[in-house]
């Protein structure tokens, strides 16, 4: 693995430790400390992916026409100061504007942290975009550690931390990214799907996003693990510090659960397959949630949801860099990323109305319902591009 990859790989994994200190108390700070409705917090969360959203198709277009290293430097910067400004103003109107400025700013950062590691290590495939998932996930697992632990002292704790975090990504995006765009070969970017005539950019657009289709789907019932089932755990009796627990575990089985993952992976080499496969662990985990009464029940639902995503994680930004022509990994990588962000915006505002309005059993068993879809997305993606590549050869 080249040593820019670990560079990223480091990066991440600060950069995320600091996120997840954060991201999945956003809900229970809304609603426990301020004392807004799961609709509320759904719709400021909702604000948030938006504008995440926004800056991953600007980050993705900006990696392909501009520099890699300054389109990191200013998203980072732009987060950082959004992160120094929610450690000191974190009630309501502050909260949702800096939230939603740090949504923007680590939209732009990360289509270019994944296309440029597609870009300087090509040949990795799978395991290029897998090393910066396990580093997210890692990130998670520190994060989430000892996130439930500080917000139990004080949130206040918990905003700070978050700064300092992201103060040292800046630093090392500013003294080690230096030389990256002289690194990347946006022209020698390999693409499984050629450049000759087999599949042309608008197919190629269109299968993408028919498969990013089932991914927003897959990132709406994900989400409610932070967005709805974390007030639920607090509603049932579960401690604050054990719902932070079920974050770690998540985080460190990522990493462990490596060397299976990649056993699986060469016994079955395809990403559709995996994509198959983790959607349907992952409802056996919502199936289990919806009847755990307990913290042990809810840490089996959480195992099993990991080894479903940590399968099927992967496979979707792998497919758009196969799919992507050369030029244009940085945007294919950035509409993956902001189809993520529509989920998580979706999910939150989603969730929060069901329970409101309806209960916790009615959302969960939307959920299971809707997470069939990708299983159909899937496969009309895989049919659509063999079509195009047949028609092409006949």
């Amino acid at each position: 693995m080249p040593k820019q990859i670990w560079l990223l790989i480091i990066a991440t994994t600060i950069n995320v430790t600091g996120g997840s200190m954060l991201w999945p108390l956003n809900t229970i700070y809304m609603h426990n400390e301020l004392g807004k409705s799961l609709a509320f917090a759904g719709f400021i969360l909702m604000f948030n992916q938006g504008a995440n959203m926004v800056g991953n198709l600007i980050g993705g277009s900006l990696f392909d026409r501009y520099s890699a290293y300054r389109t990191l430097l200013y998203g980072t910067l732009l987060s950082l100061l959004s992160a120094i400004g929610l450690a000191f103003y974190h009630s309501v109107i502050p909260y949702t504007i800096f939230l939603l400025l740090m949504g923007f700013g680590t939209g732009v950062t990360w289509p270019v942290m994944y296309a440029m590691a597609g870009s300087i290590w090509p040949e990795g495939g799978r395991r290029t975009f897998n090393a910066i998932y396990v580093a997210q996930n890692l990130g998670v697992a520190l994060g989430a550690t000892v996130g439930g632990y500080i917000a139990s002292l004080s949130f206040d704790y918990i905003f700070i931390a978050n700064a300092a975090l992201f103060f040292l990504f800046f630093l090392i995006v500013v003294f080690t990214f230096k030389n990256f765009d002289n690194l990347q070969d946006r022209q020698m970017h390999t693409s499984v799907i050629e450049q000759s005539g087999k599949i042309n950019d608008r197919t190629a657009f269109v299968s993408l996003l028919i498969l990013c289709s089932g991914f927003l789907v897959i990132w709406v019932a994900y989400t409610q693990w932070q967005a709805t089932i974390a007030p639920y755990t607090q509603a049932i009796g579960i401690p604050l510090e054990q719902y932070s627990t079920l974050w770690a575990i998540n985080g460190f089985l990522i990493v462990l659960s490596q060397p299976l993952i990649q056993w699986i992976t060469r016994v079955i080499p395809s990403p559709k397959k995996h994509i198959y496969i983790g959607t349907g662990i992952m409802i056996i985990s919502f199936l289990i949630a919806m009847n755990a009464a307990d913290f042990t029940m809810f840490a089996v639902a959480m195992v099993i949801l990991t080894l479903g995503e940590v399968l099927m994680w992967p496979a979707f930004p792998t497919l758009a860099n196969e799919l992507a022509p050369k030029g244009r990994a940085g945007f294919y990588q950035g509409l993956v990323n902001s189809i993520a962000s529509v989920g998580r915006m979706i999910g939150p505002l989603l969730g929060g109305v069901i329970v409101d309005t309806l209960n916790m059993e009615i959302l969960f068993y939307v959920i299971m319902g809707i997470l069939f879809i990708p299983f159909i997305t899937t496969f009309l993606f895989d049919k659509g591009r063999n079509s195009e590549k047949q028609g092409v050869e006949s």
